[in-house]
């Protein structure tokens, strides 16, 4: 049934569960699996004399977030069994959900899956939430695991 299954990741504990099942499902239907990880840009650069080598230290963190959770990925597709085929990919510069959303449709994905940390009320007025905007914005199906 699925091909491609495309993976939203961040390293959160509500990212590995759905780690967990998108291993599962590729495992099960044979799909090749891309873990993806969104680097947002750097949230003070549009403000004055921001510090470049904060940016540098910025991106540097979250390329090591980035590798820290590509490995986790990795070793859940090498267990029970089988192993599945895993592709990892990182976006800088981008929002989540629009990373998430080229990822998909580069990639031709058959199915997004995402944790949801499940926030409700002004919390996620004031944050936004990804998996709303990918909701609204996939043409394909999407998994959303809490």
């Amino acid at each position: 049934m699925f091909k491609s299954i495309l993976l939203a990741t961040d390293g959160s504990d509500v990212s590995a569960h759905a780690a967990k099942m998108a291993v599962d499902l590729a495992r099960t239907h044979g799909a090749t699996l891309t873990a993806l990880y969104v680097i947002q840009s750097y949230p003070y650069a549009g403000i004055g004399g921001a510090d470049p080598y904060g940016a540098q230290a910025y991106m540097a963190a979250l390329q090591s977030l980035a590798a820290d959770a590509h490995l986790s990925v990795k070793k859940l597709c090498t267990e029970g069994g089988s192993s599945v085929t895993l592709e990892t990919r990182t976006i800088e510069n981008a929002s989540a959900a629009s990373g998430v959303l080229e990822m998909a449709r580069v990639q031709g994905a058959d199915l997004i899956v995402m944790g949801s940390h499940g926030r409700s009320g002004l919390a996620r007025i004031m944050l936004g939430s990804v998996v709303s905007r990918v909701l609204a914005e996939a043409t394909l199906p999407i998994l959303i695991v809490r």
